[in-house]
């Protein structure tokens, strides 16, 4: 999803880590997001060079020394092989629990916003939707519960693109860890808030994605979980990735787990804080490196939307310009597209480059608070730098 700023070169905007960071905030927090820039999804090249790859342990163990990161397990692929991987640190903090496994599952966090953007863009393709049908018109009960201002002006397009003006519903309404949260229950939570743009603009919201989720359901007959898997993961082979549908369910397997410091200071496990019904389609997805690097080069050579639809994702809302094309270092991929999610307790990426052939898959566990992991995109960036840039 576009959010415009280079891959190669991410600031703190480019995370928008959404700055609840205490321990009794974690759970409210876990669709926050890194949206990395994004060309338009292009076919497999032509031009099938080798591409050179560093080492993949070493860049993970680098990462750890970057200080309060727990774990950190990542991988490249070429042409869907896989050519590197790596595991470093712990599964929790202080050295316990042994290694992570390097295929472990792992919270993909607002990298989900590009699953369901892509679900509902399938439906426009099957004539079931139209981009520019009114919320009103698609959920008519948000307006006659007034669940959502001006349902009859905002588009599924705005949704999309982030440009409805509806206010994001992230806050203590939303951080029961132990309570199931319905979709109508984020959206009264949303509707407390004041409105942050007109139609329109962009502004960042995980509602909007709450409100796709839903048409999604609506539209299908089908949970958001099961038409996800239909549409998405069985087709391709992601039999690890999943979207958890209660509060108490989890990452399944040993996994890394995360840390946020409560109002003590004192940092503890969010790992069980983080509610899947406080996030469904805003961030809610649970997957692995090798199954991340498959939905990214299905989407980025065109294998799960045509062009004219996908580019609703890609291209930049009206009002922000496009980044300039460009990679880490000359004579090298170009990664002008990726996408990420972060929270208290993880950050995860999923580089990709322009076309579509080569992902660099990451997922770190942190022990931090948000002002420290505001620095975590550039520890990324110089990660993708010591893989793709030769040694001066």
């Amino acid at each position: 999803m576009w959010l415009g700023s280079r891959v190669f070169d991410l600031e703190e905007g480019d995370f928008m880590i959404l700055r609840r960071a205490t321990f009794t905030g974690a759970a409210s927090l876990a669709c926050a997001a890194l949206v990395l820039s994004a060309a338009q999804p292009a076919s497999a090249s032509a031009d099938a060079s080798p591409v050179k790859v560093g080492d993949v342990q070493q860049a993970m163990e680098a990462l750890v020394k970057t200080g309060h990161v727990v774990g950190a397990i990542g991988a490249v692929y070429v042409d869907g092989k896989q050519i590197g991987k790596g595991s470093a640190g712990s599964r929790l903090l202080n050295g316990k629990g042994g290694a992570i496994p390097w295929n472990a599952r792992y919270r993909i966090g607002s990298q989900t916003k590009t699953m369901t953007a892509t679900a509902v863009l399938q439906l426009v393709k099957e004539g079931k939707l139209s981009l520019n049908d009114k919320l009103s018109e698609v959920l008519p009960e948000v307006a006659e519960k007034d669940l959502v201002e001006r349902a009859d002006e905002i588009t599924v397009h705005n949704l999309i693109q982030l440009t409805s003006g509806i206010p994001d519903y992230i806050g203590p309404d939303t951080s029961d860890p132990t309570r199931n949260y319905r979709p109508t229950d984020l959206l009264a939570a949303s509707r407390k808030n004041s409105r942050p743009v007109e139609v329109g603009t962009f502004n960042y919201s995980n509602t909007d994605y709450i409100l796709l989720g839903m048409i999604i359901e609506k539209l299908s007959g089908r949970s958001l979980a099961a038409e996800l898997n239909r549409r998405l993961f069985a087709p391709l082979g992601m039999r690890h990735t999943f979207l958890p549908t209660k509060a108490g369910e989890g990452i399944k397997g040993p996994h890394g787990h995360g840390y946020a410091p409560d109002e003590t200071g004192t940092m503890r496990d969010v790992d069980k804080q983080l509610n899947a019904t406080a996030m469904l389609g805003a961030g809610g997805v649970i997957s692995t490196a090798r199954e991340m690097s498959v939905f990214q080069r299905a989407f980025r050579q065109g294998r799960l939307l045509p062009a004219s639809l996908s580019k609703v994702i890609t291209d930049p809302p009206p009002g922000q310009s496009a980044p300039p094309a460009g990679g880490p270092c000359a004579g090298r991929p170009e990664f002008a597209a990726g996408g990420g999610g972060s929270a208290p307790g993880f950050t995860a990426a999923t580089i990709t480059s322009s076309d579509g052939r080569v992902q660099f898959a990451v997922s770190l566990t942190l022990a931090m608070d948000d002002a420290e992991r505001s620095t975590v995109p550039s520890r990324i960036t110089n990660a993708l730098k010591s893989l793709f840039c030769p040694a001066t």
